[in-house]
């Protein structure tokens, strides 16, 4: 589904990417890891179309796509949640979901009921504004804003931080059933260990803008990969 090849990014004179190598197989969940500052949301901040390469190239369903701007990307099937979670806190939750119709034809402007399927919250919250919403509700409308758009691939980035663990569960119980019911791509980058081990079919450690390690999640408890992670 998504494959990248010899990417490398800059921000001016700091090189964020160096020749990174990854490709997210299509329905399967595929975990990036590292320390902080090692380029992981640089990398999908690229995919996303947020930044552009210095070299290299970014495919999509067979598609080189480096020229195509985020919304292009966003309409070939690309749904972003960034860190931070980047929710309208002015807009309402059913306003914040709407905003996911952006890229769909008028036909489909309509919010999928799996949404709150996944997250009754919402439902029970569609008149809120998202600012009034705690930071477990904000990602999880974040991630619900994102399935409007009816993506292929999911792209989040750390989508546990700062979140209470009863919600962490509710969203790893979503990403699950959006992989195995939905057969959805499932790109993430994540801090928390365990998250990643009980999601991810495959893992990729990063180190200094480089991937230094990929493998199956089981290879997280080994020693030699382990101390990628270290502080």
């Amino acid at each position: 589904m998504l494959e990248i090849t010899d990417a490398s990014l800059h921000y001016g004179a700091a090189q964020a990417l160096r020749r990174v190598s990854l490709k997210a197989e299509a329905g399967r969940i595929t975990c990036v890891l590292g320390r902080n500052g090692v380029g992981k949301t640089s990398l999908l901040k690229a995919v996303a179309g947020h930044h552009p390469l210095s070299d290299g190239s970014i495919s999509f369903d067979g598609e080189t796509i480096n020229r195509r701007a985020a919304y292009d990307r966003a309409r070939l099937g690309i749904g972003f949640v960034p860190q931070g979670r980047e929710i309208f806190p002015l807009l309402t939750v059913r306003e914040n979901l709407e905003t996911g119709f952006a890229p769909l034809p008028r036909s489909q402007r309509t919010i999928p009921e799996h949404v709150f399927e996944l997250f009754p919250v919402l439902a029970d919250m569609l008149s809120r504004r998202g600012g009034d919403l705690s930071g477990g509700q904000q990602q999880q409308l974040a991630i619900g804003r994102a399935l409007v758009m009816r993506p292929k691939l999911l792209i989040l980035d750390e989508p546990t931080e700062g979140i209470q663990p009863s919600i962490i569960k509710n969203i790893g119980r979503a990403i699950t059933w959006l992989r195995d019911t939905m057969g959805m791509t499932i790109l993430l980058v994540e801090q928390y260990l365990d998250f990643a081990r009980e999601l991810a079919d495959t893992v990729a450690i990063m180190d200094r803008g480089e991937i230094v390690f990929t493998g199956n999640a089981a290879s997280l408890d080994e020693p030699d990969v382990r101390r990628h992670l270290m502080l």
